[in-house]
């Protein structure tokens, strides 16, 4: 009889990820809708997926009620469905997943509405195991200029409270809508590591997602990763991208910022994005209502997906690229999920 920490991985066949940590910096967690539990062929894909853990976020552009509201709805879904995935609170938790065959969730903000200007609140939200946080999405917040900001002043007096706070509290910082002054302004005070956890590389598609060569290694040179996401952002607009454009940003990550500080942070759904008509005409909804709000950013618009990653299997796609392209297991493992990891261990 197979161990019970072995069924997501004897299930694949594979032995690789039999030890293979898998973190995504960024997932879309649409298998959890409030106390549904998630049905036995959806445990079984995202068991064949090999993924250790995830990334979530919460609270989307709300304030401090809706993020708290959000937190304790993940938090009944999770338990709900605890046969298949556990909340992540310590580092430690995300080799417990691993041995027991669950997947690990991580609680994160992508917005700082919900701190409504107060960084003190960075503690409260911590001390609700909310473990990454960000200092805006795309727009200004009381913390500093998001990348869709014209002439950004940086991180405001809050923003530089926050991201001391963060760092005391043990909050990963995650650069990843925040645009370049906010992001320098954040490495030159924090005392450990910041994220990108889901973003491109401009030098290979120039767009505001997309971070600069220059951002690149001044994250890596302060011991942080950057993830790279499955956006239309990446290139071949209004086409999704391709998996060949895909793996030009992920190695292009790597040879910027070296083996240690590349990652995956797919943004897009744990399963697969659907596709169909009545599906994309809710997301051209939500596109329209994003336009109008102001943080829809330029090549916005088509679904969420990597042609070829667009599935539970995307790690493994991109781990077998890389083994095509010459890059080695222990290359391969950090990308995978161990570089992720390094940094929670050293910021959380």
């Amino acid at each position: 009889m197979v161990p019970p920490a072995l069924w997501a991985h004897a299930e694949s066949g594979d032995e690789r990820y039999r030890t293979a940590v898998v973190i995504d910096g960024n997932l879309v967690l649409s298998t959890l809708n409030g106390d549904a539990l998630v049905d036995a062929a959806t445990i079984s894909r995202v068991r064949k997926s090999g993924l250790t853990a995830l990334k979530q976020t919460l609270g989307g552009a709300g304030g401090y009620a809706d993020a708290t509201k959000d937190i304790a709805d993940m938090e009944r879904s999770i338990a709900s469905n605890a046969q298949l995935f556990s909340h992540v609170l310590t580092v430690s938790d995300i080799a417990s997943a691993k041995r027991s065959g669950h997947v690990g969730v991580i609680f994160s903000f992508e917005s700082a509405d919900m701190h409504e200007g107060r960084p003190e609140r960075v503690d409260y939200f911590r001390s609700r195991g909310v473990l990454v946080m960000g200092l805006s999405y795309n727009v200004q917040s009381a913390f500093g200029s998001g990348v869709m900001v014209k002439n950004g002043t940086g991180l405001t007096r809050a923003g530089h409270e926050a991201v001391g706070r963060m760092n005391k509290a043990g909050v990963t910082v995650d650069l990843s809508h925040s645009d370049e002054p906010s992001s320098f302004d954040a490495l030159g005070i924090a005392t450990r590591p910041a994220l990108i956890t889901h973003a491109g590389c401009a030098a290979v598609h120039a767009h505001p997602r997309n971070k600069s060569d220059r951002l690149l290694r001044a994250v890596a040179d302060g011991g942080g990763t950057i993830g790279i996401y499955d956006l239309s952002y990446l290139g071949n607009y209004p086409a999704n991208p391709t998996l060949d454009i895909y793996m030009r940003h992920l190695t292009h990550a790597l040879a910027v910022c070296g083996e240690d500080h590349v990652g995956i942070g797919s943004d897009t759904d744990l399963l697969a994005t659907d596709t169909s008509p009545a599906n994309v005409a809710e997301w051209d909804k939500g596109e329209a209502e994003r336009k109008a709000a102001g943080t829809m950013a330029p090549e916005e618009g088509p679904l969420p997906y990597v042609v070829g990653l667009n599935g539970p299997s995307r790690w493994r796609t991109i781990d077998a690229k890389l083994a095509k392209s010459g890059y080695p297991a222990r290359v391969r493992d950090k990308v995978l999920g161990t570089n992720f990891e390094r940094v929670f261990r050293e910021t959380w």
